[in-house]
Parts: structure tokens; C-alpha cells; sequence
């Protein structure tokens, strides 16, 4: 019978030998820091991780992030021990393992549950996708930011039940990363009491000692930033973790950084260059001497020794299932009392929209003079907060520009935990990264800057659209037109990047009612995020009862067309719509038939049927040519070899907007001496 000392190390090293088991087999990988951060990993689940391995998706459960990815068999060693079940595309718990033992022997293969780094929907249990460090550390702001609200919003007397707090383990290259800064300020100014990152100071990196580059009192730095500080030493000191982790769970007001210490490929006395361990396997030798260290006896690889699946279980397992089971009875009677709330909160929680939540979208009437499509989106997203509660968000820095201020919704601060405007500072990218945060948990999160400064934010965008996070982006400014600010502010490349993007859908819409139409599309669309780019400037509002209606969620649509076939199709995207629609009314008076086409959302308008785009695009009509503020690069798959593209391909210039666009040759008389090229070209 063993003490429950002797299962605490037991444990530990079965972490250990899982990890370096699971690199050695794969060839690839990181063994050192999973296990240096074994005892860390065990101390957050087996003693202070609210967590039910049977119910993986408890709403109130705390969350682990591992922003250390690299360590990724530590996260998926301590899935298998726990015995956390398997939920499935539906949600459902199936009963089955999330991480076998077979699982761990495919670790980096093709189609295994255990990818290098910890990815959102292929490995149960894994709360978030890391890997370029300093992600998930701010990524996990957002979850308590989240988890703040959601304890604000839902709770009602007696029923206190709806916050959670999240577990962070980061490593050297995370502190030296610049988002996690902003994010560590960001957590700071709001206290988030519920936060908690351990640091893993192992002072190594994969060319070598932190000393190359990395000198900076970090505990100095976090104090800074209104963090509490506490050292636990040792890494492999259970008893001084656990004290530390205590007192993060008895501090009230700011968020706790523990800082440990530990030793790459600790229990591995004949490695001499510890570095190498932190990016690749040990060696079949080097393996064997580990084990040696552990007690381990034989060569046999992934073993799990008698007890330590029941030490678990007994304590995590035992743990977490009486907390879900007793919130589950709690949210019962929650029900009883609060039905409307309870309703609300199941909603988030599924992704599920009020009933009539659009029904007081704006809807503009046709106007010369026009609306800038960033103060359209502005009176949507108004629209929608007011239906629909758990839209929160903000810009960074530039709400009043950005038109992201919901009016009566209050801010979202240290004391008033359950505003719904976020101010995040000049700190685009860990903005963006804690609105996926507050997306893991539900909520419908925005985010908001210039176009340009996409450039900024762009790391968690791309996660976001890997994890197929439903945020919404809302980047004005959207081209040279921003004028007098020059080229640092002009846009140019962006809008090609952003499509470039897998998952991401960019919509950029001509008028008023495509920018209403566009918050319709995004508010319903569960699958990915949006990104808007929307007018600094004001924009004719389409005549509709003239043109089509603005039919953004198919991405493309005739906005005008001509009878009979025509000679030329006119394309564009946002404000450079308004000058095909112009050029048009021209081309008439030269006995020629243009359809004009806008494009709001190239990816929206690919996803359409064969039939629907040739009928809006067709192909036995060579005549073509595009317009769009931005680099050219894509449109050749709309007008072909031949055709004629109006784009900017190069960097702006200061100048008030109407002289860069004339500068540039977005004018009316420039898209029609295209289109009589095109035409004439085929006569």
C-alpha cells in the first residue's frame, strides 16, 4: 500500500517518463520542459483545478491553458491520467477516453489526438490552441475577463455560481514575447483576481541560455503592472506550490504571477547541454538513464504503474465530480427561480441567438451625400447589444473612430465587472487575443481598430480563424482615402492578407445597408470569425428601390444589371462601387451595357454554388474590369488574364482623401476608359 507521498512522486514521474516516452517514439518534439513542469502540472490539477473529467465542459469549471505548448505531452499526460472523457462534435460526452495511452504512442502523427501543440477540437480538454508563445497567456485574459462577466451578469442572490478561475503555465519564451506584456498590463489595470500565470523560469531557450537575451527582472516587472508576485523555488517542491497556489486562491484583488524554477530534463544527470532537450528527444540512452533516476525498472516504454490512474482519480476526479454535480442541481433551482436568465445563459453557452434579435436593424434610405459604413456598423452593432446582452467588446484606443461605443452598456473596468465597452488600450494584438478568450467562453466578442494596424493583431486572428471563433473585427479606415494621415495609416496589402487567411471572412461593404447587412451576417455565423473594413469617409446609400437589395451573405450580387447580355461586367467592394455605378450611367451614353457587381465578401461569394456565380460572374463575358482602393492581387481570379484591374500597388501619400484617390485614379473617368478598353479590345 503506498502513502500519499509516495503516489505524489509516483505520479509525477509517470508525467515524465510519459513525455519522454512519447517524444523518443515520435522522434520530435520537446521532452525537457513536461518534464522539469511535471510536478507544477500536478500540483494545478490533483489539488486546486475545479474539474470534472467526466463533464469536460462544465460551464464553471476552471481552465488550464498551457501557453508553453511545446510542452504539450505535460497536458495530454495529465488528460489520460485523469481520465478525462471524450466530448464529441455535438458536445456530448461519450464516455470514451479523451487521450489513450495509443494516442500518446501517435503523439505528432498524422490524425492523432495529441498534435505537437495543444489544438482547440482535436483533443478534448484542451481549452485553447497554443503554440506561438505569448498567445496563450493572452488568450487566458479573456477568459477571466469572461469569467468575471458571466459571474456578474448571471449571478443573483444565493446563487454566486457562474465564475471560474484560469490556470496558466508560461514559459521564458512567453515572458519575452511583447503581447504577453500588453496582456499582463491589460490583466493588471483590471484586477482580475480570478488569473493566475506560473512561470516557468528554466532560463532556457532553444539556442541556449535566456543570458543570450533575456535579462529583465520579470517579478519587478509584474509588481509593475499590479500583479502579486510570489516564488515558489523548487519546481519540484509540492508543499511550496501548493502555498503559492493557496494564496492565489485568497487574493481578492489582482491577478497572481508564481514564479518557479526548474531544471530541463530534471532526473537527467548525464545531460549535459540542457537545450537540446528542450527541442528534441533524449535518446534511446539517455531515456533509459531518466528512468533509472525515477526508480523506473526495464525497458519497457509507456508504462503506467498500479495506482496512479486511482490517485486521480480519487482526487481530481472525486473533487471535480461533487462540484459539477452539486452547480448542476444549483443551476436547477437557478432555473426555478430565473427561468428568463437561465435561458439566457444556456443560450451563450450554446452559441444560440434571442428570437428577433435583428428585428431593430437600421435600414437607410437612399441618400446622396451619404454615410461613412463605420457609423452604419456602429448604429448595427447598437442594435444588436441591445437583443442580444453578451455582445461585449471594444476598440483599441479608438472607439469614437471605430464607432464601437454601445451607449447605456456601461465599462467594463475593475469595479464594474459586467460593463459591456471595452477599453483596451493601445494593445491591438492582445486585444484581439482576449477577445478569443471571452469567445472560448461564450460570450459574442468584438474588437476594433484601423484597418491598418490589422498588421498588429493579426497572430490571434489567425488563431481565432483556426479555432473557428465566432469574433467579429471591425477595422475602419479602410484605404487611402483615410488621406492627411499618409501612408503609415493608408491601407493597402491588408485586405489581401486578410483573405489570404483560412477561416477568416472579410466582408467590405459599399453603402449603409451592406455595412447593416454585414453585422446580420456575423452575428448568425458560428463557424469562424468576421473581419468588416468599413469607411472612414461618407458613402452615397445605394438607392434600393433602384438597385438590388444588399445581398452580402452570398458575398457578390448584380447590383445593376442591363438587358440582355452584357458587354462589360464593372466589379468592386466598398466605396469604389459608387464610382462602377457612376461609370455605368457613362457607358450608357456610349451604347454600352455594363453590369455592375458588388463584391462584398469574396470568401461568402466562393462558398455560393457553380450556378449562382456564373450567373453573377459569367464566363462568356470576357469584358471585365475591377476596382478596389487596395493591392491588386486576387482579383485575376474574377476579370481572367485579360481583364482590367483598378487597384492601388503601391503605398499611399498625405493628402486629403478626394486628391489620393484622384492621385491614385479612382476616378469615375478612369473605370469608363477601362471599360471601353475591355470593350473595344473584343469588338
Amino acid at each position: 500500500m503506498r502513502g500519499p507521498d509516495e503516489l505524489d512522486r509516483l505520479s509525477i514521474d509517470t508525467i515524465r517518463t510519459l513525455s519522454m516516452d512519447a517524444v523518443q517514439r515520435a522522434n520530435s518534439g520537446h521532452p525537457g520542459t513536461p518534464m522539469a513542469l511535471a510536478p507544477v502540472g500536478y500540483c494545478i490539477w490533483q489539488r486546486f483545478l475545479r474539474y470534472d473529467p467526466q463533464d469536460p465542459l462544465w460551464p464553471a469549471r476552471d481552465r488550464f491553458v498551457l501557453s508553453a505548448g511545446h510542452a504539450s505531452m505535460l497536458l495530454y499526460s495529465l488528460l489520460h491520467l485523469s481520465g478525462v472523457e471524450e466530448v464529441d462534435a455535438a458536445c456530448a460526452v461519450t464516455g470514451r477516453p479523451a487521450v489513450t495511452l495509443d494516442d500518446i504512442k501517435a503523439f505528432r502523427q498524422l490524425g492523432s489526438r495529441c498534435p505537437g501543440h495543444p489544438e482547440l477540437g482535436v483533443t478534448t480538454g484542451v481549452e485553447t490552441t497554443t503554440g506561438p508563445l505569448g498567445q496563450g497567456v493572452a488568450t487566458s485574459v479573456g477568459m477571466a475577463m469572461a469569467a468575471r462577466w458571466l459571474m456578474g451578469h448571471f449571478g443573483r442572490p444565493g446563487f454566486d455560481m457562474f465564475g471560474f478561475d484560469v490556470y496558466v503555465v508560461a514559459s521564458d519564451g512567453d515572458m519575452m514575447e511583447g503581447v504577453s506584456s500588453e496582456a499582463a498590463s491589460l490583466a493588471g489595470h483590471l484586477g482580475l483576481s480570478n488569473l493566475c500565470w506560473v512561470y516557468d523560469s528554466n532560463r532556457v531557450t532553444i539556442e541556449g541560455s535566456t543570458e543570450l537575451a533575456f535579462s529583465e527582472d520579470v517579478a519587478q516587472r509584474f509588481e509593475a503592472y499590479g500583479w502579486r508576485v510570489e516564488r515558489a523555488g523548487d519546481a519540484n517542491d509540492l508543499e511550496a506550490l501548493t502555498r503559492v497556489l493557496r494564496a492565489f486562491g485568497e487574493t481578492e484583488d489582482r491577478p497572481t504571477l508564481v514564479i518557479v524554477d526548474s531544471h530541463i530534463a530534471y532526473g537527467s544527470p548525464n545531460l549535459q547541454d540542457s537545450h537540446k532537450a528542450h527541442g528534441a528527444p533524449l535518446g534511446e540512452e539517455e531515456v533509459r538513464l531518466a528512468k533509472r533516476a525515477y526508480g523506473w525498472h526495464g525497458s519497457d516504454e509507456f508504462v503506467v504503474p498500479e495506482g496512479v490512474v486511482e490517485h486521480f482519480r480519487d482526487g481530481l476526479g472525486a473533487r471535480g465530480r461533487e462540484a459539477s454535480t452539486a452547480w448542476r442541481s444549483r443551476f436547477e433551482r437557478y432555473r426555478e427561480s430565473y427561468p428568463h436568465a437561465a435561458a439566457r445563459f444556456e443560450m451563450v453557452q450554446t452559441g444560440g441567438l434571442p428570437s428577433g434579435w435583428d428585428r431593430e436593424m437600421p435600414v437607410y434610405e437612399s441618400d446622396a451625400k451619404g454615410v461613412a459604413t463605420r457609423s452604419a456598423s456602429g448604429a448595427a452593432l447598437s442594435a444588436v447589444a441591445r437583443a442580444v446582452p453578451w455582445l461585449l467588446g471594444g476598440s483599441a484606443d479608438l472607439g469614437p473612430s471605430n464607432k464601437t461605443l454601445i451607449e447605456g452598456c456601461g465599462d467594463l473596468s475593475s469595479e464594474n465587472a459586467t460593463g459591456r465597452n471595452i477599453h483596451f488600450g493601445v494593445r491591438e494584438h492582445a486585444m484581439c487575443a482576449a477577445a478569443n478568450g471571452m469567445a472560448l467562453a461564450g460570450l459574442r466578442a468584438y474588437a476594433a481598430t484601423f484597418l491598418v494596424f490589422s498588421d498588429y493583431a493579426r497572430p490571434a486572428l489567425r488563431l481565432a480563424s483556426l479555432m473557428r471563433l465566432p469574433v467579429v473585427y471591425v477595422f475602419t479606415h479602410d484605404s487611402v482615402g483615410v488621406g492627411e494621415d499618409g501612408p503609415t495609416h493608408q491601407p493597402v496589402e491588408h485586405l489581401a492578407s486578410l483573405r489570404a487567411m483560412p477561416g477568416l471572412t472579410v466582408i467590405r461593404p459599399a453603402d449603409a445597408n451592406e455595412a447593416v447587412e454585414a453585422w446580420r451576417f456575423a452575428m448568425a455565423h458560428t463557424e469562424g470569425p468576421v473581419a468588416m473594413s468599413l469607411t472612414r469617409q461618407a458613402v452615397p446609400v445605394v438607392d434600393r428601390e433602384r438597385y438590388g437589395a444588399p445581398d452580402v451573405r452570398r458575398g457578390a450580387y448584380v447590383l445593376v444589371d442591363t438587358g440582355g447580355v452584357p458587354d462589360v461586367l464593372l466589379m468592386a467592394t466598398g466605396s469604389e462601387v459608387q464610382l462602377c455605378l457612376e461609370a455605368r450611367e457613362r457607358l450608357a451614353n456610349e451604347s454600352v451595357k455594363a453590369r455592375v457587381i458588388s463584391m462584398p465578401s469574396w470568401e461568402l461569394f466562393e462558398r455560393q454554388s457553380r450556378e449562382y456565380r456564373e450567373s453573377v460572374i459569367p464566363s462568356d463575358v470576357p469584358a471585365r474590369v475591377a476596382v478596389e482602393a487596395a493591392a491588386s492581387m486576387g482579383w485575376e481570379r474574377y476579370v481572367g488574364r485579360n481583364g482590367s484591374v483598378l487597384c492601388v500597388d503601391r503605398f499611399g501619400l498625405s493628402a486629403p482623401g478626394d486628391d489620393v484617390f484622384r492621385e491614385l485614379g479612382f476616378t469615375v473617368e478612369a473605370v469608363v476608359r477601362a471599360a471601353l478598353a475591355q470593350v473595344d479590345r473584343r469588338r
